[in-house]
């Protein structure tokens, strides 16, 4: 079977990528099982015209992201590392340290890593708003509330 040129994939280019803007509500959200959703909407793969390597994603908004739970002992035992570069520049955190300062740190760090690394990363990871309370500050932009 020939397959012509005309009846090939087309790679969307930026002017026809449409973004929205949704709206997750993280509370009683188990952390893992949320964020693969929210990973898959930044990266556009929900469209229909998902491109690899192009940012065709969505913009996220996340509220009550200090009222997401995880399971089994990880709110003890599960480490958030960060390291300076310098000698002693490593620093050690337990999720229950890191809810009680940043709640949507949480959120940010189980995205970013299931995201790609590199630019574009970065670049679909900017898309994601994550906010500790129920209050968020893009009302203007109309966000969609959907159910994860």
């Amino acid at each position: 079977m020939k397959i012509s040129l005309t009846e090939q994939t087309k790679t969307p280019s930026i002017r026809e990528i449409k973004r929205n803007w949704y709206l997750v509500d993280a509370k009683n959200k188990i952390l893992g099982r949320l964020t693969s959703k929210i990973a898959l909407i930044l990266r556009g793969k929900t469209k229909p015209y998902f491109a690899p390597n192009l940012d065709c994603g969505d913009y996220v908004v996340v509220i009550n992201s200090e009222k997401v739970k995880v399971t089994g002992k990880k709110e003890e035992s599960k480490i958030y590392k960060k390291y300076s570069g310098y000698p002693g520049g490593l620093r050690q955190e337990k999720l229950g340290k890191v809810r009680e300062k940043k709640p949507e740190e949480l959120i940010y760090h189980a995205v970013a890593g299931m995201l790609p690394k590199g630019p574009l990363g970065k670049r679909l990871l900017s898309k994601l708003y994550a906010y500790p309370k129920d209050k968020h500050g893009h009302e203007a932009q109309k966000p969609v509330e959907i159910e994860i």
